[in-house]
């Protein structure tokens, strides 16, 4: 049976999940991830390059980097963990002003496995803030140690001001026309360009954004339908179903893991 189990505690949302056959949708996170693979294998495609993580391996996502998400294979499913950690808080933790960059997707750190593991645990089971504070620093304070990562690259002014408007603007459906206009470009144009840069279509990224913001305004009004008219979704079900393939759970069963 396929099983996530979501956690939010002190900035940082904790996942375990095991499935066979679910996959997830092309998305994207705000957060910094970091993942173990406890079994099987975790097969995703990642900005176009395709990544298999085997047992015991760790998976470093940067934020909004587009990726899916399956089982390498589905006879045997896979189990992982994964830590999703706001960027302004893990820069805080790593004492580094400037956004950083993960330099590989997957890496084999058995200290490091074993502290993203640890914290995982403490949150899932809310173990006390002092305990999880000292083991989030156990997670950082290994990225200072190792050559893990290399200071970010600004994207292309257009995309991050193209991101911007379509992030800002989540209520209304996405017109197209007007953000081409603004760039000077045809619609076709710049649906091409945006992709080319991105990963995904303006819409992927404008369904992707709706979700996160979403999700984070569930976590504060706990408040299905409230949630369900912020964003302009139809209804409850056509909520459910978007969440699903980005979270493998509905709204409705993350508010329930969530509701205090």
């Amino acid at each position: 049976m396929d099983k996530f189990i979501y956690k939010n505690r002190l900035g940082i949302t904790a996942l375990s999940a095991s499935f066979k056959e679910f996959s997830y949708k092309k998305h994207a996170h705000e957060e910094y991830a970091l993942g173990v693979t406890l079994r099987g294998i975790q097969a995703y495609d990642l900005e176009g390059t395709s990544q298999a993580c085997y047992q015991n391996g760790v998976m470093l996502f940067n934020p909004e980097q587009v990726h899916d998400g399956r089982a390498g294979q589905y006879e045997d499913g896979l189990e992982y963990v994964m830590l999703y950690i706001k960027p302004e808080f893990f820069l805080e933790a790593l004492c580094e002003k400037e956004s950083i960059r993960f330099s590989s997707p997957i890496v084999y750190e058995e200290r490091l496995k074993h502290a993203i593991m640890n914290l995982t645990s403490a949150i899932l089971e809310e173990k006390d803030e002092a305990l999880c504070h000292e083991l989030i620093l156990h997670v950082v304070d290994h990225f200072a140690t190792k050559n893990l990562f290399s200071h970010y690259k600004h994207e292309d002014k257009t995309i991050k001001k193209a991101k911007e408007i379509i992030f800002n603007d989540l209520e209304h459906i996405l017109n197209l026309d007007a953000i081409a206009q603004e760039f000077n470009l045809s619609k076709f144009q710049f649906i091409r360009i945006f992709k080319t840069n991105t990963g995904i279509t303006p819409y992927q990224y404008f369904l992707n954004s709706k979700l996160i913001h979403a999700k984070t305004y569930l976590d504060v009004s706990k408040d299905l339908y409230a949630t369900v008219v912020e964003f302009g979704f139809t209804d409850l079900s056509h909520l459910n179903r978007h969440f699903k393939r980005m979270y493998g759970i509905t709204a409705y069963e993350y508010l329930s893991q969530n509701r205090f």
